[in-house]
C-alpha cells in the first residue's frame, strides 16, 4: 500500500523484548517508494502533562480517531509490514503545526 504525509495509520509496535506489541496510531511523515519503510509521528491518548511541541489535534475525529489524540515528540522509522491499517488523514492546520513541533524538536531553523 502507498503511504504520504499526514496519513493516520494503525501500527503494531513491538516492544524492546520482541514478544509483545500494542496497536498505536501514527501520522506519516514521509515515506519511500524505493524502500519498505515508513517515517512517522507517534500519536497518544494522554492529553496532560505534555512537553514542548506536543498538542492535540485539532481534528482528531476527521483523522478517524476514536480519542482526542496528542502528537508525541518523536519521530521513528518504521517498516511498512507493521502497518495494520489506514485510517483518514489529519488536516491542514493540523500539518502545519507539527511541521513547526519537527523544527523546534530537531532544531531546524
Amino acid at each position: 500500500m502507498n503511504y504520504t504525509r499526514g496519513d493516520v495509520i494503525l501500527v503494531n509496535y513491538p516492544f524492546t523484548n520482541h514478544r509483545t506489541n500494542k496497536v498505536r496510531p501514527a501520522i506519516v511523515l514521509s515515506s519511500s517508494g524505493k524502500y519498505n519503510d515508513i517515517f512517522v509521528v507517534p500519536l497518544t491518548s494522554r492529553t496532560t502533562e505534555l512537553s514542548e511541541g506536543e498538542f492535540v489535534l485539532d481534528s482528531w475525529a476527521k483523522a478517524g480517531l476514536n480519542v482526542p489524540s496528542v502528537i508525541k515528540r518523536g519521530c521513528y522509522l518504521i517498516e511498512q509490514d507493521l502497518v495494520l491499517r489506514k485510517l483518514k488523514k489529519v488536516e491542514k492546520q493540523d500539518m502545519n503545526r507539527i511541521n513547526f513541533s519537527l523544527k523546534l524538536w530537531l532544531n531546524i531553523k
